[in-house]
């Protein structure tokens, strides 16, 4: 890195031609290659801490569906969590996709679905109670998403589970 700032430097000062725009973009690409591997290499380096981290958010997200912060605040969002855990919403996205492969806002709606899951199955709460109670400002959110992960209504879902 102190390289890359060298040749910089000795460029601005030498007479500008040609070839110095092409050295100087050059230099500062190195340079952040150097910096996006430093980055990604933590995510390798820390597996035991970001697998804790994962714990923590599922944990989170357990707490905030056993709360009534959901029928409060809606579904949590991505920068909330990564707040609650202490993160900025960016590398706290980049480590949960690192970790499990799929996005922070898909590993809340997965969290989301297997809460409604529970409730389909525990409770003989509407699909509308539910979708409020989990979060959703309209329950017609609830049941276009539950379609999309699961491949089924909740109402289908809930007569399957019951095998009727």
């Amino acid at each position: 890195i102190f390289n890359c700032f060298a040749e910089i430097q000795e460029e601005l000062h030498h007479i500008i031609d040609k070839h110095s725009r092409g050295i100087i973009t050059s230099n500062i690409e190195v340079l952040l290659n150097h910096c996006l591997r430093f980055y990604d290499r933590q995510f390798d380096t820390r597996e035991a801490i970001n697998r804790d981290v994962l714990t923590r958010f599922e944990s989170l997200m357990l707490d905030y569906f056993n709360s009534d912060k959901p029928e409060q605040n809606g579904l949590p969002t991505v920068t909330w969590c990564a707040d609650q855990l202490h993160f900025s919403a960016n590398y706290f996205g980049d480590l949960i996709k690192k970790e499990t492969g799929k996005s922070a806002i898909e590993y809340i709606h997965l969290a989301v679905i297997n809460r409604v899951k529970e409730l389909l199955v525990s409770t003989g709460k509407t699909v509308s109670e539910i979708a409020y109670e989990v979060g959703f400002q309209y329950p017609h959110h609830l049941s276009r998403m539950f379609k999309k992960v699961v491949g089924c209504t909740p109402n289908e879902y809930r007569v399957q589970d019951k095998g009727i």
